[in-house]
C-alpha cells in the first residue's frame, strides 16, 4: 500500500492489548502518554496527543515533547465520567525545520538571504490562523526577510524565541500520521479510593441466638462510619435454599435451626430479586441503603450467579442447568471444596440470551433500589465475554456502578476479568507476608501494564480465607496487616468483626474459620472497642485526609537495612502531599534499621531539614540526612509520616 507519510508512530502507551481494551482512570486523573516517533533523515518533528470525551464533538490537543532516543511524552487530564478517545498525531514540522537549519547556517557564518525568502513562505502559510498581534508581528518579519537592506535585523528576528513559539503553536501538520484510536474509561473517585467493611446482617442482632435484620444493621452504621469506612459490603441477602442446606462448619447435614450458607441462593421465598424474609422487607432494605447514604456510606451488594436446588429458576428455566442422565445436576465444586447446596449455571445453554438478560435484569433491579456497588462472587467461573457484555450494558445506563471481582484465581484470569471491565479486584495480598513478597507484588501491580487497567483491593481476610499468618496471631500482627493494606493500596477491605476482635480459630490444617459465620449466626458485642479498632479508625482517618494514600500507583520502595522493616514513599500527582511509611513485619520483637530517605523525589538537597510528622502519634522528628535511624516496637509497629519541607 502506497503511503507518502514520513513519520512513524510506534509503541503508543498507555494501551492494553494495543487498544483492544480500554485503560482506566477516575475523574481529574492524568493520562501520561508516550510513543516512539521517528522519520527518515534529520527533520524536526512535532507530535500531539488529541483526545475528547464521548459526548464532545471537538478534539482537544496537548503537545508531546521529545525526551531522548525518539521517545516522546505528554499528558492530558480526564475531567468527566465515561469514555474518552485519544490518539497520537505526528508530523514533519517544516517551519521549525527551516528555522533550525537557518540558525545552524547563521552560526556557521553563512549568508542566508535565500533561506530568509523560504521563511516568508512559512510565515504566509499561517497568517490566517494566528491572532491579530502575532499577525502584525509576522507581517513585519515578512517585510524584513524580503528586504536585503534589513538583513542584520532579519537574521536576529529569525532566531528569536517568539518566532519559534508562533510556529510551534501553529503547525501545518503536512502529511501528518495518526495512530489508531485508544480508549480510557473514567470512573468516579470511589473506583480508586474506597474503604470496605464486611459483616453478615443476620449476625447484627443485639440478642444472642436471634436472627439479625436490616433494622439491626442500621444500628451498626454509626460505628462503621466512626471507624472511617465508606463502603459496607453485605454477603447475599436473598432467600436461602432449604434443599441440601449446609450445617455448621460446612457439614452436609443441616439440623433444625441451621440457617445455611447465604450463597446458597433461592428457595420457596424467591430468588435473586427477593429478600430473605428473616432480614426484613424490600422496603427495609431500601431504608438501610438510604440510612447508609445519610452517613456517607454506600452499601455494596453481593452478586452471586448460582442457585440453590430449590431456586425458582430450576423449575422455571431448567435449560439454564446441565442435567445428567440420572436427572440430577452436578453441584458446584472447587476442589477440595464442595458446594452441595449450590447448582452451577449452565452458561452454554441454548437459551443463553434469556439467561444473560435475566442476569442483567437482576443488576438493574437492585440499581433501581439504590445500589451502586457490586461485589461479584467467583466471576472467574463465568464466561469472560458475558462479563464484558453485562458490565458494558450497565455502565451505558449507570456509569457510577462499581464492580469488585472476587477473583482469587490464576493471575492471567484475574487480569482478563479486569480487562473485560471489572472496576476493582481482590488480590494475592491476603497471602503476601515477607518483605520480598510484598515489594515484588506491589511493584508488579504499580509498575507494569497492570497499573493501567487493574485496581487492586487489599483484604487481610475474608469469610472464605483465614490466612495461616493470622491464625492465633496477636494484636500487633493484625495491626501490621491492616497498616500494610491501608497504605500500600488505596482500596482496602476487611471482614470486619472477626478481624477487629481477632477471632482466628481455624479448621485444622485449613485456611478456613472454625464455626464459620458463612454457615451460622454469630453474636457480637458491637460496643466493644480495643486498641486494634482505635488504630484502624486512626489509619482510615489519615487515608481520608491525605491524597497520597488515595491512589495506589505513586509508590517508591526505599532501602532499609533490615528485612523485617519495609519502607516506602507515596505522593499525590503534584506532590503537595507526601507520605513516608515504615512498617515492621515482626509482631513479637523490636526492629531497628537505617532507612534511605528519597531526597531527590521529595525535592530537597542533602542537609535540608525535613519535619517528619507521625500522623498516628502526632510526634514530630527533624531529619536532615539521607540515611536515618528508625526503631519500631510491636506495641506500635509502624510510622505514617507526613513530610513537611
Amino acid at each position: 500500500m502506497q503511503n507518502q507519510k514520513r513519520v512513524v508512530i510506534d509503541y503508543v502507551s498507555p494501551s492494553v492489548n494495543n487498544g483492544e481494551f480500554y485503560i482506566k482512570r477516575v475523574v481529574q486523573e492524568i493520562v501520561n502518554v508516550s510513543a516512539h516517533i521517528m522519520a527518515d533523515g534529520h527533520d524536526v518533528l512535532g507530535a500531539s496527543v488529541v483526545y475528547k470525551h464521548e459526548r464532545e464533538k471537538t478534539w482537544k490537543e496537548t503537545r508531546l515533547a521529545l525526551s531522548s532516543n525518539d521517545e516522546w511524552h505528554g499528558s492530558f487530564s480526564v475531567e468527566k465520567q465515561g469514555y474518552y478517545t485519544y490518539k497520537v498525531q505526528a508530523w514533519v514540522d517544516y517551519a521549525l525545520n527551516w528555522r533550525y537549519g537557518l540558525i545552524r547556517k547563521i552560526n556557521d557564518g553563512q549568508h542566508v538571504n535565500s533561506e530568509l525568502l523560504e521563511g516568508v513562505e512559512h510565515i504566509e502559510a499561517i497568517l490566517d490562523q494566528v491572532n491579530n498581534e502575532d499577525k502584525a508581528y509576522l507581517e513585519r518579519l515578512r517585510d524584513l526577510f524580503k528586504n536585503e537592506n534589513d538583513y542584520g535585523e532579519a537574521i536576529t528576528e529569525a532566531c528569536t524565541d517568539r518566532l519559534y513559539q508562533i510556529f510551534y503553536a501553529n503547525p501545518l501538520k503536512i502529511l501528518a500520521n495518526t495512530s489508531i484510536d485508544y480508549t480510557v474509561y473514567v470512573d468516579r473517585k470511589k473506583a480508586r479510593f474506597s474503604t470496605w467493611y464486611e459483616f453478615f446482617p443476620r449476625s447484627a442482632s443485639e440478642h444472642e441466638g436471634v436472627h439479625g435484620t436490616f433494622k439491626d444493621c442500621e444500628r451498626i452504621l454509626p460505628r462503621v462510619k466512626n471507624m472511617g469506612f465508606d463502603v459496607v459490603y453485605l454477603p447475599p441477602v436473598h432467600p436461602i435454599g432449604e434443599v441440601n442446606r449446609k450445617g455448621k462448619n460446612n457439614t452436609t447435614e443441616a439440623y433444625d435451626g441451621d440457617v445455611g450458607s447465604t450463597w446458597g441462593i433461592g428457595s420457596q421465598y424467591g430468588g435473586h430479586k427477593d429478600i430473605h424474609p428473616q432480614l426484613g422487607s424490600l422496603d427495609d432494605f431500601k431504608a438501610l441503603i438510604q440510612k447508609a447514604k445519610d452517613h456517607d456510606i454506600e452499601i455494596a451488594m453481593d452478586y452471586a450467579l448460582q442457585a440453590a436446588p430449590d431456586h425458582p429458576w430450576v423449575k422455571e428455566h431448567p435449560s439454564w442447568f446441565k442435567w445428567r442422565p440420572d436427572g440430577t445436576v452436578q453441584y458446584a465444586e472447587n476442589p477440595p471444596k464442595k458446594y452441595q447446596d449450590i447448582l452451577p449455571i449452565y452458561w452454554e445453554s441454548e437459551d443463553y440470551k434469556s439467561l444473560w438478560n435475566e442476569c442483567l435484569d437482576i443488576l438493574l433491579f437492585w440499581i433501581d433500589c439504590g445500589i451502586r456497588i457490586f461485589r461479584v462472587d467467583n466471576p472467574h467461573t463465568k464466561p469472560f465475554y458475558f462479563w464484558n457484555w453485562i458490565i458494558t450494558q450497565v455502565k451505558a445506563k449507570h456509569p457510577d456502578i462499581i464492580f469488585l471481582a472476587e477473583a482469587f484465581t490464576a493471575p492471567k484470569v484475574m487480569q482478563q476479568l479486569a480487562k473485560q471491565g471489572y472496576t476493582q479486584s481482590y488480590t494475592y495480598f491476603t497471602w503476601r507476608e515477607s518483605k520480598h513478597e510484598l515489594i515484588e507484588y506491589v511493584e508488579e501491580l504499580t509498575k507494569s501494564e497492570l497499573k493501567e487497567y487493574m485496581q487492586p483491593n487489599f483484604w487481610p481476610n475474608t469469610p472464605d480465607i483465614n490466612p495461616y499468618h493470622l491464625q492465633g496471631a496477636n494484636e500487633s500482627k493484625h495491626i501490621i496487616r491492616y497498616a500494610l493494606a491501608a497504605t500500600l493500596s488505596s482500596s482496602i477491605g476487611i471482614y470486619g468483626p472477626v478481624f477487629e476482635y481477632m477471632l482466628s480459630s481455624s479448621l485444622l490444617g485449613k485456611e478456613e474459620y472454625l464455626n464459620s459465620e458463612k454457615f451460622q449466626i454469630t453474636h457480637y458485642d458491637w460496643d466493644i472497642k480495643n486498641k486494634l479498632t482505635t488504630v484502624i479508625a486512626k489509619i482510615n482517618y489519615i487515608r481520608h485526609h491525605n491524597p497520597a494514600l488515595q491512589q495506589t500507583n505513586n509508590i517508591k520502595f526505599c532501602h532499609i537495612e533490615n528485612d523485617n522493616l519495609i519502607a516506602f514513599y507515596k505522593w499525590n500527582d503534584d506532590r503537595t502531599n507526601q507520605i513516608f511509611i515504615i512498617i515492621s513485619l515482626d509482631a513479637h520483637n523490636s526492629q531497628q534499621g537505617t532507612v534511605q530517605v528519597p531526597l531527590h523525589d521529595i525535592g530537597v538537597p542533602h542537609g535540608h531539614n525535613l519535619e517528619m510528622h507521625d500522623l498516628i502519634t502526632d510526634s514530630r522528628y527533624n531529619w536532615n540526612n539521607e540515611w536515618c535511624y528508625v526503631e519500631l516496637h510491636p506495641t506500635m509497629p509502624f510510622h505514617i509520616f507526613k513530610i513537611n519541607k
